[in-house]
């Protein structure tokens, strides 16, 4: 099996889209870290989940008891056949097939004082308080980090003690920031500002350094420095009066600095409670959630069973226990007033065991293991409390009786135990439609099958057109490396059937859009009870949002970006939709930063994209339009401003001029090519504007944002450069079926024959400094270059030539892609004296790579159920219902109202976005509707004139048509005007 450790190095191929959250250096600290996970009903093994997935030393499951019928409705590696059994030794196998660098065991003995010495972290989930508190003063007294969590129905408890003095290297996972500089004040607190093009961004706290200022060279290099913001543009640093004059330049750096914390045990902290807000509007309920938790441990230890579900008496019972446990408090934890109803329903759920709170509960207990093991990340200080009391009926006064909520001896007792019999009868009927198969996807799924969705009459389609990747393995548990290359929506579907065999499900591998809307119809979305997205792109989440609206159908949305996560419930008739508001545009590059002035690697990153597609997709494609396509000549001519020159003279190369015939002459190519970009082009650039160049207004041209570049000299001693011919030159290769090679001293051979051509910068070459220039200049077309272009192309012969487009792919680490994209950047990062970077951040930049982490979609996803419960029940209160957001780092949670669906009046019409006209197209007699009889209808019912009717282009009505088309119309069925018109 393999390893983790020192000695092992990072799989990347798996750990890539965690690794872009938590970076090498924090990966390498949880891979020396062993975890003990004590309790494996629903929420344990949803921890040990997330937590081998993550990629930790070792993880030991435990547990001393045996698997019972309540448990399978949220421990999803339990089986029917497995009750009885205990339940770590069942869930082991199953846990240790999710990574094989993570050796899983299984413990069935007593949490005794010697073994918890093996475990950097203990999780105690399923454990009464005494064990918690014994556990817990042994691991403080060890320097063990402990976490505690627990579920009860619909409420969740987390507890972290991390030790006396822990450690952050990074509270909040942010790339640091950066900024340039255009004055620094002499003062006793010197005053730094930044130029205007952007905010700093900074916070009054933060740790900077200095690089690359001309004068007061004291701040270069410098100890970080402390600040203090006084506007969006300025902050004031140390005492800089004795420093030299300030002349121009220079760039600021954001610095992360470690943070010490301290923890209380949990015994000093029951008594002194310090509390994260899960929900702001209930900031009152931790305190009270605080002693009613204590009190189902007394409960429990007296009675030897937790409150029987939706009792009175045992409701009262519990009220009681909690003024004893109140009444014994000292501290802050003591309550001047108890929440009755409240702490009632505690008592009502406290026995169930629900999948979608475990969920979430487990996602957050597990990135607390996380941050116990790297010190990545601010941890929980010190207790979480959550509950989605939401769930149950919104009307005042409802409460489910005993017998409703009694064991059946069914896998949903868990469930049934808080929300009755009768519910999982709905949800058996439900038929649910999932878009998407990913990290989301796979873990909505799980959930679906625990909580019963589709297990009696009713279905889940599941619909992925995309195949299961290595680096899917690490966030999308439901697949193994078996799996790799075979439908993702087919492999979950018969996974989660393992789970819960009752539950009735189909795999599609469509692309949801207007091409398959004739599989997903009219029909089809009729007979759904809603939709959950699961996707990757905000496209297809706008066309699956119109789709919800124009069938009235309830949508759940949710979402992950490395430790933040978002959820969004879309109900018919109540909230707006998703496309209701939307994120602003990402700011685009200005394009003259990219071709001349990049001063950030993210440019040159950017330069080097563009370089691929425009040396090996565009042309080779363009060629092969050229060669094959009649109308290609006629379309490219039609192109606006200079484009017909760029796509011609783009493909006189590629057929004539740089056409390869063997594997030197793609080397030679290269070699010329990387002449071309790192030495001559800023050669040219540097003749047009030299070092010493002045504005109109005297100042600097090369200053501010615009770095002064310099050319490069190739030496194929030079790994970088040798890295971009090699690279180069089999990319250029293989759009021409010529046989590549990676034999680098090959490479040196072939390049000393290749003559490079001397160059001299031209007077009078136009270089645009601003994208404004740029657009004025490509208004312009050169005629006579067209007219040469078009006699000097070959005659369109595709039998003589086969050029083969590449498509950028960045997670194959043998194609050369990422190989061109990263040497391509790094060069060009040194003709502006701009810092590299390495292949993992070019990756995740170039790639556009989304960072993710199974711990936050595991916890997104958990809400999402929750939200889908309510919908299920019917509710219909907007303040029922949640969007959610959080970022597991800092960590921060947040609960809102939907956003009710804006209403407007028109011709006192009240409407929204849910409302239309419907409009029977049949009369009473069976005959279909006339034009005028549905014009007619308007006026008569709604009081309403039509004045203009159309179908996307065409015109079927207006008030001005003349006479004699409106009379042929006006007659006629509306199906025929429809498709004639």
């Amino acid at each position: 099996m393999a390893k983790n450790g020192n000695d092992a190095e990072i799989d990347e191929g798996l750990y890539s889209r965690q690794l872009y959250v938590l970076g090498h250096e924090a990966m390498k600290r949880m891979q020396n870290s062993n975890v003990l996970i004590s309790g494996m009903r629903g929420l344990g093994v949803e921890i040990a989940k997330n937590v081998i997935l993550g990629g930790v030393r070792s993880v030991t499951v435990h547990d001393q008891g045996v698997a019972e019928w309540r448990d399978l409705s949220s421990q999803f590696y339990l089986r029917e056949d497995d009750l009885g059994k205990n339940r770590a030794e069942v869930s082991q196998h199953r846990l240790a097939e999710l990574n094989n660098y993570v050796p899983v065991t299984a413990y069935t003995g007593a949490l005794a004082e010697d073994y918890l010495t093996k475990f950097q972290v203990v999780v105690l989930t399923n454990s009464d308080l005494e064990e918690q508190q014994h556990v817990g003063e042994f691991c403080h007294s060890k320097g063990i980090k402990l976490i505690i969590a627990d579920t009860r129905g619909l409420f969740g408890q987390l507890f972290c003690d991390f030790g006396e003095e822990m450690i952050v290297y990074d509270t909040n996972g942010e790339q640091p920031l950066s900024a340039m500089i255009s004055m620094i004040t002499k003062d006793s607190q010197g005053v730094v500002t930044c130029l205007d093009e952007a905010r700093h961004g900074f916070e009054s706290g933060d740790y900077v350094t200095f690089t690359e200022i001309q004068g007061m060279t004291e701040l270069n290099g410098c100890q970080p420095v402390e600040i203090k913001v006084l506007g969006p543009y300025t902050f004031s640093i140390c005492d800089t009066a004795g420093f030299t004059d300030y002349v121009r330049g220079g760039i600021v750096s954001q610095v992360k600095m470690p943070k010490k914390i301290a923890f209380k045990s949990i015994s000093s902290s029951l008594a002194e409670p310090e509390f994260v807000m899960t929900d702001f509007a209930k900031f009152e309920r931790p305190g009270q959630l605080h002693v009613g938790f204590q009190a189902i441990h007394a409960f429990q230890k007296k009675h030897n069973h937790l409150p029987v579900p939706w009792s009175q008496a045992d409701g009262e019972e519990l009220l009681t226990l909690v003024k004893e446990v109140n009444d014994a408090q000292t501290g802050s934890a003591k309550l001047e007033q108890l929440d009755e109803a409240l702490l009632k329903k505690l008592s009502f759920v406290a026995a169930g065991d629900l999948a979608p709170v475990n969920a979430f509960i487990g996602g957050l207990a597990a990135q607390e293991v996380m941050k116990a093991c790297t010190g990545k990340f601010m941890p929980i200080m010190q207790w979480l409390y959550f509950d989605a009391l939401e769930c149950l009926a919104e009307e005042e006064g409802v409460i489910l009786t005993e017998e409703e909520c009694a064991p059946r001896n069914c896998r949903y007792d868990g469930q049934i135990a808080v929300f009755g019999s009768k519910l999982q009868e709905i949800l058996g009927k439900q038929r649910y439609f999932l878009v998407g198969a990913g990290a989301i996807g796979c873990e909505l799924l799980k959930n679906f099958a625990m909580i019963g969705l589709a297990g009696g009459e009713g279905e889940v389609i599941v619909t992925d057109m995309d195949t299961i990747e290595k680096s899917n393995l690490n966030r999308q548990f439901l697949f193994r490396p078996s799996d790799v290359t075979k439908m993702k929506s087919d492999t979950a579907a018969a996974a989660v059937k393992q789970m819960n065999p009752s539950i009735r499900i189909t795999g599609h591998q469509n692309r949801v859009g207007p091409d398959t809307e004739r599989v997903y119809d009219d029909d089809f979305f009729e007979s759904l009870d809603g939709v959950a997205n699961a996707l990757d792109n905000v496209d297809a989440r706008m066309y699956m949002d119109r789709r919800c609206v124009y069938y009235r159908k309830p949508l759940l949305e949710s979402g992950t970006l490395g430790t933040k996560g978002n959820v969004q419930v879309v109900i018919p008739f109540l909230t707006e939709s998703y496309s209701s508001s939307q994120d602003p545009p990402e700011k685009s590059i200005p394009i003259c930063t990219l071709k001349n002035f990049p001063n950030a690697i993210e440019h040159t990153l950017q330069w080097a994209r563009d370089e691929f597609e425009g040396l090996f997709k565009q042309p080779p494609e363009n060629a092969m339009q050229y060669l094959t396509d009649p109308k290609f000549m006629e379309r490219t001519l039609k192109l606006p401003g200079a484009q017909p020159v760029e796509v011609l003279e783009a493909v006189y190369k590629s057929l004539v001029t740089d056409c390869p015939h063997s594997w030197a002459d793609c080397v030679a190519w290269a070699r010329n090519h990387w002449q071309c970009q790192y030495s001559n082009n800023i050669r040219q650039l540097l003749h047009n504007f030299p070092p010493d160049q002045l504005t109109s207004s005297g100042a600097p041209f090369w200053s501010g944002p615009k770095r002064c570049p310099h050319p490069l000299d190739f030496s194929t001693s030079n790994e970088l450069h040798m890295d971009y011919v090699l690279a180069a030159a089999n990319l250029y290769a293989q759009t021409y079926g010529v046989p590549g090679s990676t034999d680098r001293a090959g490479v040196v051979k072939i390049l000393q024959d290749v003559k490079v051509p001397q160059f001299t910068p031209r007077s009078g070459v136009k270089i645009h400094v601003s994208d404004q220039d740029l657009q004025n200049s490509n208004s312009s077309v050169d005629d006579s270059r067209l007219e040469e272009l078009k006699t000097q192309l070959p005659p369109a012969d595709s039998s003589q030539f086969k050029l083969s487009p590449i498509d950028f792919e960045k997670d194959d680490d043998t194609n050369f892609h990422m190989d061109f994209i990263v040497a391509a950047s790094n060069l060009r990062a040194e003709n502006y004296d701009i810092p590299p970077t390495d292949r993992h951040k070019s990756k995740l930049i170039a790639g556009k790579i989304i960072p993710a982490i199974a711990t936050t979609t595991a916890a997104v996803v958990g809400l999402v159920c929750l939200e889908l419960i309510k919908i299920v029940q019917g509710h219909k209160k907007l303040e029922t219902f949640k969007n959610g957001f959080m970022n597991l780092a800092l960590p921060f949670f947040a609960f809102s109202e939907p956003i009710a669906a804006p209403r407007h009046k028109y011709y006192e019409i009240d409407w929204s976005l849910w409302d239309r006209f419907e409009v029977t197209g049949l009369q009473p007699n069976g005959e279909e509707m006339t034009l005028r009889q549905f014009l007619d209808y308007f006026k008569n019912e709604h009081k309403l004139e039509i004045t203009m009717l159309s179908q996307g282009v065409s015109m079927l009505y207006s008030f001005f048509m003349p006479a004699a088309k409106l009379k042929e119309r006006l007659d006629l069925p509306m199906t025929e005007i429809v498709t004639k018109f």
